[in-house]
């Protein structure tokens, strides 16, 4: 028969289990932190991303935003069992370029950094005499 002690050592690694993985569930809801900047020509967009393997990563550009998607793993550590799953295992984040922008997402390049950070650089496309909007001498605009 189990002691008092047994039983509430049980009762407590089942609410400790329970609390880390709603902890994971809540980090798996909240999109990953982001910095977008620019330069003359690109957009660079720097999500955190620990613990993250460059085979667990898809990155892509919609409607004008970049859309990140990770998958992490949990890895077995000899000698150790788990007591606190905490950490969210699929992760996603987005971010919207301004409404002006205009890029080559063809040419987009996304580096996993060893301190824990995902780059995602998209290029400026340059604008071409077709793209330029003039406006005619009754103010109205016409493309060329």
């Amino acid at each position: 028969m189990d002691s008092i002690r047994d039983i509430g050592e049980s009762v407590g690694n089942s609410v400790v289990e329970r609390v880390g993985r709603a902890m994971s569930r809540a980090q798996e809801r909240t999109p990953l932190p982001v910095d977008l900047l620019e330069s003359e020509d690109a957009y660079l967009a720097v999500f955190d991303a620990p613990g993250t393997q460059t085979t667990g990563v898809q990155v892509q550009y919609d409607a004008g935003a970049v859309e990140v998607r990770i998958d992490r793993f949990r890895g077995f550590h000899e000698g150790f069992e788990m007591r606190y799953p905490g950490r969210g295992l699929s992760l996603d984040g987005r971010v919207e370029l301004p409404d002006d922008a205009r890029v080559d997402a063809e040419a987009a390049t996304a580096t996993l950094q060893d301190n824990g950070t995902l780059h995602v650089r998209v290029p400026k496309r340059e604008t071409t005499r077709e793209e330029i909007e003039v406006d005619d001498a009754d103010g109205e605009e016409t493309g060329e």
